[in-house]
């Protein structure tokens, strides 16, 4: 089966993503981008979308979200928090309805909705996959393009969920605006592999319900990141702030 233990053990090995190290310091304008971190798809039982049990990937992101979060806020550093939020009557397919606007499934999980009272937060509800789109306003001016303008960012890393759909779409988005010269001062978008997570829909599961596609987790999440970095972002396993600071 593709999604057993040894299978995807080949599959690392014929796609290998190579992961380096990331430091941080006051030299490089970085910003954090926090991707979907809510109740939605976070929290056991929130919704049709969260996991159904506890689940560690997901928890190790969250908390690895936590810890950069709250070190980039102790230095002032942008942090752009998305937030998914659909409008009960328009419906997201193939996906049931998840994180209506309004309800606690569209807020980000209790560890990090301090973030609201933050000065150097920017909070972005979407209603869609990939947030770059979602960033779009009425008069086609992007947020997301005005915060790394505002702040003259350099380069962005990247967490959140889900690794293969959320994040991966806007990292795909973001580097495609950079190469055409969108985003300056933008050059680099690292994503924290520690920090990302997907969903867990095995195989065996997935065959007992009508028109569900398998998503088996592990698979899914290197799949994820593979493709990332095959589109040019830089996959980090590792980040810490320079001690100078």
């Amino acid at each position: 089966m593709m999604s057993s233990p040894n299978s995807i053990e080949l599959l690392k090995q014929e796609l290998p993503v190579e992961q380096g190290s990331l430091l941080l310091n006051a030299d490089v304008k970085a910003g954090l981008v926090l991707v979907d971190i809510v109740n939605g798809f976070c929290t056991v039982g929130a919704g049709n979308l969260a996991p159904k049990q506890p689940d560690k990937q997901i928890s190790t992101m969250v908390e690895e979200s936590v810890k950069l979060a709250r070190a980039f806020c102790d230095k002032k550093w942008p942090v752009f928090a998305f937030i998914d939020s659909h409008h009960p009557d328009i419906p997201e397919h193939p996906y049931p309805p998840h994180c209506i606007a309004g309800t606690d499934e569209a807020r980000l999980v209790p560890e990090l909705q301090w973030l609201e009272n933050e000065s150097n937060v920017t909070l972005r509800c979407k209603d869609c996959i990939d947030g770059f789109l979602g960033s779009i306003e009425k008069d086609g001016s992007n947020l997301f393009v005005e915060w790394i303008k505002t702040n003259q960012i350099k380069f962005i890393l990247v967490v959140g969920i889900c690794t293969d759909i959320c994040v991966l779409d806007f990292v795909c988005s973001t580097l495609s605006a950079r190469n055409r010269g969108f985003l300056s001062p933008l050059e680099d978008v690292f994503v924290y592999s520690q920090a990302c997570a997907t969903f867990d829909l095995p195989v065996h599961v997935a065959r007992t319900i009508k028109d569900v596609t398998a998503h088996p987790q592990e698979l899914m999440h290197h799949i994820g990141l593979y493709m990332a970095k095959g589109r040019g972002a830089k996959v980090v396993s590792e980040v810490s702030f320079s001690a100078l600071q």
